[in-house]
């Protein structure tokens, strides 16, 4: 920093003071906002029927690049009882208190593939079992261009269990 030249420090800085003042969360989903509902949850074109469940709003932006044309809820982070995140840490009771209103039909639970992430999972799909909601998630297993001689057991394991038909 010592070496940037005054004028772009200050333009740094104040686009981070610009930044402080106008993003804000969505009342709807938790994604970043510039104030009301986000750009995604203002979008009338998008089906509200499917949500899209994320750990962060950073999460929002790969599944965006994939096209997937649903609506999000950003939870804010996962589960994390070693670090005292339960769900009352979470944006959970929102994610429940929409489903109704929003005649949500499906629930991607698309969470980062690690401890935290499954457990947050495992905690939703009991929430939303008596909501009637059909709940999926992301497939998992070996990448493609990946070796399976440097595959871990368990993405090798859930690759075996994620499995399809091959048709000819």
């Amino acid at each position: 920093m010592l070496q940037v030249d005054e004028r772009d420090a200050r333009r740094l800085s104040d686009a981070i003071v610009a930044v402080k003042e106008h993003v804000t969360l969505c009342p709807r989903c938790f994604n970043v906002a510039e104030g009301g509902l986000c750009d995604v949850c203002s979008d009338l074109r998008r089906d509200g029927s499917v949500l899209c469940v994320v750990e962060d709003p950073r999460d929002v932006v790969p599944v965006e690049r994939t096209g997937f044309r649903g609506r999000y809820h950003v939870l804010q982070g996962s589960l994390n009882p070693i670090e005292g995140v339960g769900p009352e840490q979470l944006r959970i009771g929102e994610l429940l208190a929409r489903l109704e209103p929003e005649s949500v039909v499906e629930v991607i639970l698309c969470t980062n593939p690690n401890l935290q992430g499954e457990i947050t999972d495992q905690y939703l799909v009991r929430e939303l079992k008596p909501f009637g909601v059909k709940v999926t998630r992301l497939a998992s297993g070996l990448p493609v261009g990946g070796d399976l001689e440097y595959a871990d057991e368990l993405t090798l394991g859930r690759a075996l269990e994620g499995r399809r038909e091959v048709d000819a």
